[in-house]
């Protein structure tokens, strides 16, 4: 089985209103390469007449973000004039690539009515010969990304990206970046083979997990050694598991606030191009 580096706490990082725990990047890790930055937003319950959702319009280059709503809803709107409303069990995935601005905001019906908040945001580097692609997004409903139900309906497998357990998951992004979340039953049990060679990205949203016979519970990432492929999880309660793996880019890492490139060089370059308007003009 995989051997387990170390196991790391979330840290709590409130915007505004709105409860944060922060998993990646803290004070005891930087990064998984090629997975950046995790923030887990929630859970709470906003009251009728809220404002929901802090995160107005702001710039992002040479990266990608993927969003995971699972309680609640969120609007994306950006600078290349995609746009739409994510529901409960949606993920929406953007390639921020060359440039753009964009928000996310909760819907009128949710900032009138209230109601369960629970997301996630994740940050996935794109190597050097990506970083200037062009802006994409996609963002796709519950019904959308493939199951797949594991030990007798214990555990449900959501295939977000890549190929999980023979099906073609939702996204097939321009990097070979596997992403699924799982919902386990107590009891409830999954064993997946993971080349060496790929780091793994394991962060538990919700329950109490046994992986590769250590606990990890609600707020933990994992971190693992590259030294074998065997993963077994097992559910000590009701759980709910984000797990990814890629191979690492092994590029310079230079991250400045919206912008993530490969040269302090290139991080002053973005923010002349987006005060320069090359990001495209808000029409919010």
């Amino acid at each position: 089985m995989r051997s387990i580096k170390k196991i790391h706490k979330a840290v709590s990082s409130p915007i505004a209103d709105l409860i944060t725990y922060r998993a990646l990047p803290t004070n005891t890790i930087d990064h998984i390469d090629p997975f950046l930055f995790l923030n887990h937003h929630g859970y709470q319950k906003y009251p009728e007449n809220n404002n929901g959702l802090p995160f107005g319009p702001h710039p992002h280059r040479g990266f990608e973000t993927v969003t995971f709503i699972l309680k609640g809803d969120l609007i994306h709107k950006d600078s290349t004039g995609w746009q739409s409303v994510i529901k409960a069990g949606g993920v929406q995935w953007m390639t921020a690539g060359k440039g753009l601005i964009h928000a996310e905001i909760s819907s009128e019906e949710f900032k009138r009515n209230g109601g369960e908040l629970e997301l996630l945001q994740l940050w996935v580097n794109l190597p050097a010969k990506h970083k200037m692609t062009e802006p994409n997004y996609r963002g796709l409903q519950k019904e959308d990304i493939p199951e797949v139900n594991i030990d007798n309906g214990k555990v449900s497998l959501a295939a977000v990206s890549g190929n999980w357990e023979n099906t073609k998951a939702a996204f097939q992004p321009l990097n070979d970046i596997q992403l699924a979340t799982l919902h386990f039953d107590k009891g409830g049990k999954y064993s997946v083979e993971i080349p060496a060679k790929r780091n793994i990205f394991f962060y538990v949203i919700k329950g109490k997990l046994l992986v590769n016979g250590k606990e990890a519970k609600i707020h933990n990432l994992v971190e693992f050694e590259n030294d074998s492929e065997s993963m077994e999880i097992e559910a000590l309660e009701e759980s709910i598991l984000l797990l990814g793996h890629a191979i690492p880019f092994n590029e310079p890492i230079v991250a400045q606030g919206p912008f993530v490139m490969n040269s302090q060089q290139e991080i002053q370059q973005a923010f002349l191009d987006y005060q320069n308007g090359v990001f495209g003009n808000w029409n919010g």
